[in-house]
């Protein structure tokens, strides 16, 4: 299962010779383009589907695209067809896009998996709602859905009223004997899917060989509510924006509602207003905080189980945030706030004590901090359990697709906020903050230390507030009723959320409705590496592991 780390044979990249142009990038691929397919932001190419995996390792080695960040599916009236979006650790504005067709009597495609781990859970996805088959595949079967579903339910001719028919185990023996190996020396134990530890309905099938972890597999799917078919079905202009908020339903509704903003803002090429920019990065920031309270507090209370003292402190401090985001957006939990060009409404009356109740929240961050570092970061029970456990190295990160605290806190120095850069996060002054020890301590660390830039970007972003002209709030663009992009457009664009890259790709139809929506879940990717984090340690250290990845399975699922 693990990785090996870049060998002395891995081909050395010298940045300056990167092709970087649709026409380099051709002549670097040759005879394997069938045609050019560009996106409205990369240069696609259309492949033949027995060579993903020359491809990719070209893209990969010779071209430095070693971040496959987004892999959809979709089928048409005369083909099925896989898109892989690559872009780049170390340039995130270098992008490329892979099409790969099959014929719709055959929808078989070579699996990317060699070339990208983060493939094997992405392409069982494809498989399991359009019905694509990727030869190769290590483990290809369904993902989200019973292994005894009937159709794959992003397909033409899916038949959403078939009666579906999933075994059930009522009717068991309760009294079974344990099947016993006289050759071997492993335990199997099921965790979850319903426990605290797993931070939702997260199945954890685990092979036990001794007291260490042989072999681990996530079980995924109890929570599978068909965001991406319900967003297919919706408006663009007005009827998709509720649903993000929905995704990360515990934390991050403003970082979801800016994903798809961005993505249909970019197809549709509408320009938001500077000062709703600034607003929009305020409240981003503000869910920022209030979700890495949460993950430092449930982590907290799954390493050493302590819920009076570090679990209500990070809730008291996720109430303060959680009062600024009322007041800007009327909601707690799901905020529908922003809107295609903007936001709905400009900063609450008087704005005088809005930005007061701010300032005072910033003020007593430092303070806060600081108690948690005394009571976590600094707890000698809590480092025993975290520093040395959950190692995943870069290059394993990278691999699988890590992205947010989960790859910064293996050293990966990638934040889409600075390296592909939107809202107002370029005028600002703020860090990237990394750690290089790779393991669940490090992890924590980041999120701590994240708080304390989201600060900075907030007080810089009310700075500029109190200052701004009343006579240029101008809080929306002059958006079109209806929004119906040409036939064909695609488009992949992504945000830094609390948990990572939180992408949307988007492909129209030239109606009023996207005729594919793909959310790529940073949770989704993040969650492939446990098994890396987990192997060979104990069972305490995964739950640890677990807890520092800071998933949410309704982003997991969808």
């Amino acid at each position: 299962m693990s990785l090996e780390e870049p060998t002395d044979s891995t081909p050395e990249l010298v940045e300056e010779s990167l092709p970087t142009t649709g026409d380099e990038l051709e002549e670097l691929l040759g005879e394997h383009v069938l045609k050019r397919d560009d996106h409205l932001n990369a240069p696609g190419f259309e492949i033949r589907p027995d060579a993903v995996q020359d491809v990719l390792f070209t893209l990969r080695d010779e071209a430095g695209f070693d971040h496959l960040s987004c892999v959809t599916a979709q089928e048409y009236e005369d083909r099925y067809e896989s898109i892989y979006h690559l872009t780049s650790y170390d340039d995130r504005t270098r992008e490329v896009s892979v099409v790969v067709p099959t014929a719709k009597d055959a929808p078989k495609s070579q699996t990317a998996e060699p070339v990208f781990r983060t493939a094997d859970w992405h392409e069982r996805e494809a498989y399991d709602l359009v019905g694509i088959e990727y030869e190769g595949h290590p483990d290809l079967r369904r993902i989200l859905l019973p292994e005894t579903w009937q159709g794959h339910p992003l397909g033409l001719d899916y038949d959403q009223d078939r009666p579906q028919i999933v075994t059930l185990k009522e009717h068991a023996n309760p009294l079974q004997e344990d099947h016993a190996d006289d050759e071997g020396n492993t335990m199997f134990v099921n965790i979850g899917p319903h426990h605290p530890a797993t931070h939702g309905v997260l199945h954890v099938k685990t092979t036990l060989d001794g007291e260490q972890i042989a072999d681990l597999e996530s079980d995924i799917g109890y929570l599978h509510r068909c965001e991406e078919q319900l967003c297919q079905q919706g408006t663009y202009r007005y009827q998709i924006m509720p649903y993000p908020d929905r995704w990360d339903y515990i934390s991050a509704g403003l970082l979801n509602e800016w994903a798809y903003a961005r993505a249909a803002e970019d197809m549709a090429d509408i320009e938001v207003p500077e000062y709703a920019q600034i607003i929009r990065t305020l409240g981003a920031e503000v869910c920022r905080i209030a979700s890495h309270m949460l993950a430092v507090g449930t982590f907290a209370l799954d390493v050493y189980g302590d819920f009076t003292a570090i679990f209500m402190y990070a809730v008291r401090d996720r109430e303060k945030a959680q009062n600024i985001l009322e007041d800007l957006t009327g909601q707690r939990l799901m905020f529908n706030y922003f809107r295609l060009g903007g936001v709905v409404w400009d900063l609450p009356e008087p704005r005088e004590d809005f930005f007061d109740k701010i300032r005072t929240f910033l003020d007593e961050l430092p303070e806060a901090l600081e108690e948690y570092h005394d009571m976590i970061s600094a707890n000698e029970i809590l480092q025993v359990r975290t520093v040395g456990t959950g190692v995943l190295p870069p290059e394993v990160a990278k691999s699988y697709g890590a992205t947010g605290p989960v790859a910064r806190g293996s050293g990966v120095d990638y934040d889409l906020r600075r390296d592909d850069p939107y809202g107002y996060y370029d005028e600002l002054d703020w860090d990237v903050v990394t750690e290089d020890g790779c393991d669940n301590f490090s992890r924590l660390l980041v999120r701590l230390r994240e708080v304390e830039e989201s600060a900075k970007i907030i007080e810089q972003c009310v700075d500029l507030l109190e200052d701004w002209p009343e006579e240029e709030r101008n809080i929306q663009a002059n958006v079109p009723r209806t929004i119906r992009p040409d036939d064909d457009t695609e488009i992949y664009r992504a945000v830094e959320g609390a948990k990572g890259e939180l992408g949307i790709y988007m492909r129209a139809d030239g109606t009023d409705k996207p005729a594919r929506f793909k959310i790529r879940s940073p949770c989704f990717s993040n969650l492939q590496t446990l098994p890396e984090m987990s192997e060979g340690e104990y069972i305490p250290d995964m739950i640890a592991s677990l807890g520092s990845l800071d998933i949410v399975l309704g982003e997991v699922d969808r």
